[in-house]
């Protein structure tokens, strides 16, 4: 959607946790500033300071900010040294995807326990439709209230919820109720809080699209409304008009899709100076083959397709990949591939960043593993397997690579992709 951050809080009484919920069978619950108040639930001696999470790198980009430090501006996807500009007294931390990924499990499993019917959208927010558990739970604003209170008491976390008709007005509705808030939209009052909303609060407009609306005297939900499909052709294109105009007249008739098959897994990681030795370059790609292997056994999936990404000096950014015989979870084949990959690029010039991404994802039990002639018993998988297991007790950087343990360079910033 639009620009979120720009929804002021919502203080309109028709609007409170306690507006009339019938016919709001759709819940968007969004954790509040996730991985900074994860990072404070575990350092407690942080709460009520401005924390900051995101590459500490000069090239680094700002993951979650807390609410102290909002209130300097800093924001999710500003560079870093724009936040330290802002906000130079913050904690800043580098971000810790295993326990963010450990917190959201748990807080998923809350939804769960209500419904059946979550739709995860990334690791701090879902959609839930509780039409279903009414009988046992009661009304949704009563649902929602419940999650609240749970998340709080079992996580130490506060999240933000949007009661609504709709899976686009419920996550409106989260977004102006925020920090720790609740809000409903009754059913026959969601055009009275769309339309005051500014354009850039729809899903699908940008920056661009929002300047374009505004020329044409756009400004708000309710202008774009009102306006004429065919002025809005020719200013968003066919499809986007189409889009745009159903939203901004309330509707959404999309349903909460609670299986959501993740289509790759990858990692990358941004070099803080560009990079031309090719040994730093490997290690890198190593350890992105290792964050990737991982992250696949720990979802028991396995994929087919590995990918390399290069992006050079001048942004101008090249990808490869190449699909394997037999699908794999296995951190060293990936590495084999994704390496062979990124020396036949023969780049040549300094690296600014390289990426590792396994496609074509299933489950590990619904693809067999094909045998080679004089492999052994047991070989990379069993090594990578134990590792894991070392690594659940004492930490991802106690065991691995041999070239990578206690080799991390502090010039390197990693940017890996959520799992």
């Amino acid at each position: 959607m639009g620009r979120s951050q720009s929804l002021p809080r919502g203080d309109d009484p028709r609007f409170g946790p306690d507006a009339d919920d019938t016919g709001c069978p759709i819940l968007h619950v969004d954790m509040d500033a996730f991985f900074a108040s994860v990072e404070v639930r575990q350092r407690p001696e942080l709460r009520g300071r401005a924390v900051v999470v995101g590459g500490v790198g000069p090239r680094g980009v700002v993951s979650s900010a807390s609410y102290e430090a909002r209130r300097y501006g800093v924001r999710s996807a500003m560079p870093t040294a724009r936040a330290r500009a802002l906000c130079p007294h913050a904690v800043y931390l580098p971000p810790d995807f295993a326990r963010y990924t450990a917190a959201s499990r748990a807080v998923m499993q809350i939804f769960r326990d209500v419904t059946p019917l979550v739709e995860p959208l990334s690791l701090d927010e879902a959609f839930l439709d509780v039409a279903g558990a009414r009988r046992l739970f009661g009304s949704p604003a009563t649902i929602a209230r419940r999650i609240r209170e749970r998340v709080e008491a079992e996580q130490r976390l506060t999240c933000s919820v949007g009661v609504a008709p709709s899976k686009f007005v419920a996550k409106l509705g989260s977004t102006r109720a925020k920090p720790d808030g609740m809000l409903v939209v009754p059913a026959g009052r969601v055009l009275d809080f769309l339309h005051p909303l500014p354009v850039a609060a729809l899903w699908g407009v940008g920056e661009r699209s929002a300047e374009t609306l505004r020329r044409l005297g756009l400004t708000t939900v309710g202008d774009l409304a009102a306006a004429p499909v065919g002025l809005l052709r020719r200013a968003v294109g066919d499809t986007a008009a189409a889009h745009l105009h159903e939203l901004a007249s309330g509707r959404d008739p999309r349903r909460v899709t609670p299986e959501q098959v993740e289509k790759s897994i990858g990692a990358e990681l941004t070099f803080d100076v560009d990079v031309v030795d090719p040994g730093e370059i490997r290690r890198a790609v190593l350890g992105l083959a290792e964050k990737v292997g991982a992250r696949l056994r720990r979802s028991g999936q396995v994929g087919r397709t590995v990918s390399v990404k290069v992006r050079f000096t001048d942004f101008r950014t090249v990808t490869r990949s190449r699909t394997l015989d037999v699908s794999t979870d296995v951190a060293r084949e990936i590495f084999d591939t994704v390496w062979a990959l990124y020396t036949a690029l023969d780049p040549g010039e300094p690296v600014r960043l390289v990426g590792v991404r396994v496609e074509g994802l299933s489950g590990v039990g619904d693809t067999p593993r094909q045998l080679t002639l004089g492999a052994p018993e047991r070989g990379w998988r069993e090594a990578e397997a134990a590792a894991d297991a070392a690594a659940a007790r004492f930490g991802r950087s106690v065991i691995g690579p041999a070239s990578l343990l206690g080799a991390r360079d502090p010039r390197r910033n990693e940017n890996p992709t959520r799992p």
